[in-house]
Formats: C-alpha cells, structure tokens, sequence
C-alpha cells in the first residue's frame, strides 16, 4: 500500500486532494494527513473519510522538526505532497515573518526529514519515492495586460512576501534537486477555486456576502486579472505529476481562463441570481448595486496567466472544468453547506475581514 504524507491537508487544496485520492484509488493508498490547523485548516472539511482505516489525520507545524521526524520514523512515507503554506497576499503584508517561517522553514523541514528518511548509504534513493512541492503562479511576478503567459522558465520576480516565500521555497526544493538529486517535483498552480475554499479568498468572499446582502469589495479597479482553477482539475494534475512527471522537473498548472476581478463577481452574481428559485427573498437584493471599490492592495500584480503546455505534452494532463460549470459546482457547494460558511466566518476572520477591507 502506497503511503503519502500529505501535508496542510486541512486546508482548501490539500482537503479536495485527499477526497480526490480517496475517490479514485479508494483502500489502495494510505494518507497521513499532516496539519497545524490555524484559520484556514479546518477538520471538517474532511468529515465524511475521518474514520477510514487507511487515514490518519496527525496535528502539527511543518516548523517543528522533531514532530515531524517523528512522523517520518513511525512511518514508510512513499511521497510526500506539500501543500501547508501560509497563502493569503494580504496577511503576508500585515505579517510577513509568518511567511517565512512557515513557507521557508517548514519546506525545509520537510525536506530534510524526507532526505534522512529515505537516502540510501550511496546517496541514492529508492524507486518510487518523491516529494511533491506545491507552488503558485505569483512567484512568476507580473505580466503585461496585453500578452504573455508564464512558463516554467520564466525567471522568478515576485512582488509580495507571500510571494517571495513561496519563491524561496521553490529555490530550497531545486538546490536539493541538484545537490543531492532528491527526487521531486514543483508544480507553480494558478489560482484555485471550488469546495471549502476559506472565505477570505476572492470566490467564496463574494459568494457568501452576496447572499447575506453585504458589500461586495473590489480592489482598485477590479480590472486586475487571474488564471482560475477548479480544484478538482488541479487534484488530478497533482496526482498525475506523482505517477508520470519527470524527477527534478516543474510544471505548470493553469486552467486556461484569464478573468478580470470584477468580470468574476459579475458572473457570481448572476450565476447566483439564476440559482436560487424566485421564491428566496436573497435573490432581488443581489445586484451589481452591491459592487464597492476599496483602495488597492499594495504591489498588486496586475495579471497572471499560465502557459500549461509542458505538463498537457508530457503528462496528457489539461483543465476540464469549463468555468461557467466550475463556478456554478461551487455556488452549488455552498448552498449545501451553508452550516461549513457560518462556522468559518465568525470570530477572528470576521475582526480580519472588517480590518481588511474596511466597508
């Protein structure tokens, strides 16, 4: 049985690959699911596998090297998927040593106790092992808005500390790449969206104030533009990366659908208004009307876009999630849960929100 070890598995991505892997290979794999549970990790975005024999969820800091070589020493880990990483732009420029510890530390933690765990007494490692590092476009920087795309040899240039952390991150996983030929892979994702994804992030912000009525915040502008994901398409992109990528290759992985800000919450606000039934007093209050432009964030990147073509030649892989159907999945999603949004937006992500955006 194979073991995976993945890490900040709690969290939006992390929580849909496990379902992911579940669904697909059922009781053929073994995770151990490794999370510090802060704001964004939260347990009950796993409910419905907590109790299968071949999971077990352990709770602790990818910073702490002795909790996780204890991890390590107790298990036969065959691939690790680092997933835990402070991830929110705007946090990381309120508190940017955060960042580093958790984004820079703790991939080097983890690379080091998978180093010890699995080198051989020559320096080389057994078949079948990797370590799976997950990384975003925005250490790519910024592109023009008129063309262009990232591409795995686009040189590095972030512009947030969220950014430059995860930049770093990525640099510690090449060095052990090329130094100790430690077999890995990075993948650089564009931005995600779907099921249990924190409602500090842009899609489920603007879902769930359009459905309490509230302001919908817009930075700048809202001309800034993003490639978005289904998170299901990025699961699948992950999981194919482990069985057929290259060793010591990065890939990139795009969904292909360039949208400005502002055109993603005209779309949710219609989606949702074509969603819920006449009946639902919700839907006559949710109107562009709602649309409030607040003061920029600073070293906003004006446009990402990722160029898929080496992981779709390589691998076979390519997004299937059509936004239109991926936004309307996911505003689906949340009409079912609404309990899962009222539980995560209370507390210190309601004195965060109100910190942030300030309406």
């Amino acid at each position: 049985m194979r073991t995976y070890l993945v890490t900040g598995g709690a969290g939006f991505i992390g929580s849909n690959f496990i379902h992911y892997m579940f669904n697909k290979y059922g009781d053929d794999i073994r995770i151990i699911n490794v999370d510090k549970l802060t704001y964004a990790g939260n347990l009950e975005n796993l409910k419905d596998i907590e109790d299968r024999k071949n999971y077990t969820f352990v709770r602790a800091d990818i910073t702490d090297a002795a909790a996780i070589e204890q991890i390590f020493m107790k298990n036969d880990i065959d691939v690790v998927v680092h997933f835990a990483a402070e991830s929110h732009v705007d946090r990381s420029i309120r508190n940017p040593e955060v960042f580093v510890k958790t984004n820079v530390l703790g991939t080097l933690v983890m690379l080091n106790n998978a180093k010890a765990s699995w080198e051989k007494a020559d320096g080389t490692y057994p078949e079948g092992k990797k370590f799976l590092h997950v990384s975003t476009d925005e250490v790519y920087g910024s592109l023009e808005e008129d063309g262009g795309y990232f591409y795995e040899t686009t040189p590095y240039a972030p512009h947030s500390p969220y950014s430059a952390s995860k930049a770093s991150s990525d640099m510690l996983v090449k060095s052990y790449m090329d130094t100790y030929k430690f077999p890995a892979n990075i993948t650089n994702c564009s931005n995600n969206y779907g099921p249990y994804q924190f409602p500090e992030k842009l899609i489920p912000l603007i879902i769930n104030n359009a459905l309490h009525g509230k302001k919908l915040p817009v930075y700048g502008d809202g001309k800034n533009v993003r490639d978005w994901l289904y998170v299901m398409d990025h699961a699948k992109a992950i999981d194919m990366v482990i069985n057929e990528g290259k060793l010591f290759e990065t890939y990139n992985v795009g969904g292909h659908n360039e949208k400005q800000n502002i055109e993603i919450i005209k779309i949710i606000i219609e989606t949702l208004r074509e969603m819920l039934p006449d009946s639902d007093p919700r839907k006559a209050a949710i109107t562009e009307d709602l649309i409030t432009y607040v003061e920029d964030r600073k070293g906003h990147d004006r446009r990402y876009a990722i160029a898929p073509d080496k992981i779709k030649s390589e691998i076979g892989w390519e997004p299937e999630t059509m936004f239109k159907d991926g936004i309307k999945l996911t505003i689906k999603w949340y009409f079912e849960h609404e309990d899962w949004m009222k539980n995560v937006t209370s507390g210190d992500y309601m004195n965060y929100y109100s910190q942030m955006y300030s309406v």
